[in-house]
């Protein structure tokens, strides 16, 4: 239910929180994991976790070293906020829908602070586009009354996690989901005595509406790794469904000819934004593939 370091706190099958520490410097968890654990008073703990049982799904962002590391795991949703204010990055925004389709999860997209005037005229054409792919679209406001109504019918009976760009409000949503968060951290920092602040300890609450939210902040504001770069298309819907008629089945829709991809954005079928996302991330991958041998094999 929540992680730090080498604390952790665990719900049973009775729903009783127990805080435990970790068994050997090898085992690490993170939220969402359902573990094995054994009763212990052990440095102030009343348990001790022993196992990490199998990962159905997991979400990762790339450390300062570039590499992948772990933040959640076993989610059956990504909800990417965006908001007119701070200036939105769409770019962004692409990364985390694809990182979920590479991950097999379900993805939305929510428009925070829809209560500004300029809400609809800056984010309305990204938000038909992701529309149009197939992505529910849910506008949401901390303002207006019931301004998040429609994301709780959304998170219902999902594991779900907020991510996007600093300053959408995502801690804002949090609140509206979550009566009393600040007590349930305070009460989970106890427990644990690491007096953490709310933003430092990630946690999984379960909603009043249904299902599960984890926020963390290792995900909140994160990069995901990339994939190989022949496999960055599998993140971008539009682009996958007509790669295959391209006239070369190693096409990286660059400047190959003969490639179906080029010719549906040049049609208006696919938008200019979208591709150059996707061309961003493929140079991207690219690069990191030169500089690391594991991602070139």
């Amino acid at each position: 239910m929540s992680s730090h370091g080498r604390d952790a706190v665990i719900e049973d099958t009775t729903r009783r929180r127990i805080h435990c520490r970790l068994q050997g410097r090898r085992l690490t968890v993170v939220c969402g994991d359902r573990v094995r654990w054994i009763e212990a008073d052990t440095e102030g703990a009343a348990g001790l976790i022993t196992e990490v049982g199998r990962r159905k799904t997991e979400l990762a962002r790339m450390n300062s070293r570039g590499k992948s590391e772990v933040v959640a795991a076993n989610l059956t949703q990504l909800v990417s906020v965006i908001a007119p204010l701070p200036a939105p990055d769409l770019g962004l925004c692409d990364r985390y829908l694809a990182a979920a389709e590479w991950a097999g999860l379900k993805a939305c997209v929510v428009a925070n602070k829809s209560d500004l005037p300029e809400a609809r005229a800056l984010l309305g054409e990204a938000l038909d586009c992701y529309a149009a792919l197939g992505y529910p679209v849910v506008w949401t406001s901390k303002r207006a009354p019931g301004g998040a109504e429609e994301l709780a019918l959304r998170l219902k009976d999902e594991i779900s996690v907020l991510v996007g760009q600093s300053g959408v409000g995502k801690s804002s949503l949090i609140n509206l989901l979550v009566p009393g968060v600040e007590a349930i951290v305070r009460e989970i920092s106890r427990a644990t005595e690491t007096g953490k602040h709310t933003t430092s300890v990630s946690s999984l609450y379960q909603l009043p509406s249904g299902g599960d939210l984890i926020d963390s902040p290792g995900v909140r504001d994160f990069a995901p790794p990339l994939p190989s770069p022949r496999q960055i298309a599998s993140g971008f819907r539009e682009i996958a469904s007509v790669a295959a008629n391209c006239r070369f089945k190693d096409c990286m829709h660059l400047r190959e000819p003969g490639c179906a991809v080029a010719a549906a954005a040049n049609a208006g079928k696919i938008p200019a934004r979208r591709i150059a996302s996707y061309r961003q991330l493929v140079t991207q991958a690219e690069d990191l593939s030169r500089r690391d041998p594991q991602l070139r094999r």
